[in-house]
Order: C-alpha cells, then structure tokens, then sequence
C-alpha cells in the first residue's frame, strides 16, 4: 500500500482536495469540496475506506468522524481542527498535519464551519456520520 507522504504530495501537486490509497492497493484522486466525495464513496459502499490511507485538505470534527466510522488506517491533513483531533485519537487513527487551526473556517472565513459549529461539542461520531450520510 501506498505511504502516508506519496498520497501527501499527489494531494499538493494535483491540487486535489482529496486522495486515497484504499486497501487494495488502488490510489484515487478527488476534486470536489468539503466532504462530499468522502459521502459519495460510502453512499456507494460503506466498506470502500476501511483500511485506507487518507491525505486531505482540510479535516474538521465531521470529516474526521466519517473516516473514523468508515475505518480508516492513517491521515494526512493539510489544516486539521483542534475538535478533530480528539476523534481521531479515539479511533486510533495515526494522523499527521501541516497545520493545527481551533476549528474549520465558513467559506467567507468570517466564522467557523457550519458542520464544524453544528457539531462541536457532540459526543457520538455515529452521531455525525448517520446524519451527514442521510442528507
């Protein structure tokens, strides 16, 4: 399987906002923003990230419930928030980042996250993952 660092330049040098070595060895590069491709994998199968290297642009508290639930082995996060961390602790997740922020900007970057402010102070990952993989 791919390392941690070959998935973090293919993340900066494409551009992607996401890249994915799953655990059949296959990486793939995804483009669109926020969280969407992460619910668009497991929507198709909710086994697809078990054992998969993960490097993201951006990580908040919801990202990083949905790999946590979906399996994932090993994070790379470009900026992650200091709300993610403690999840992906929890689940043993081996992170690495650039950039440590308190939480997730909006898009106007003149608050926090919609997502990110929503659920800050729950408590059950399972929570947050049924609830972003219904909408």
């Amino acid at each position: 399987m791919a390392e941690i660092e070959e998935l973090k330049n293919i993340l900066i040098q494409k551009k992607a906002s996401l890249v994915i070595a799953y655990a059949d060895g296959q990486i793939k590069e995804y483009y669109q923003n926020r969280i969407k491709d992460l619910i668009s994998i497991l929507r198709q199968n909710e086994q697809a990230l078990q054992g998969s290297k993960v490097a993201d642009k951006v990580v908040g508290k919801v990202a990083a419930s949905i790999m946590a639930v979906a399996g994932i082995q090993e994070l790379y996060a470009d900026t992650i928030s200091k709300l993610a961390i403690p999840v992906l602790e929890n689940a043993r997740i081996k992170y690495y980042c650039n950039n440590i922020v308190e939480y997730i900007k909006n898009n106007d970057k003149t608050g926090m996250c919609p997502m990110e402010e929503k659920y800050q102070t729950e408590t059950d990952i399972l929570k947050i993952y049924y609830d972003k993989m219904e909408k």
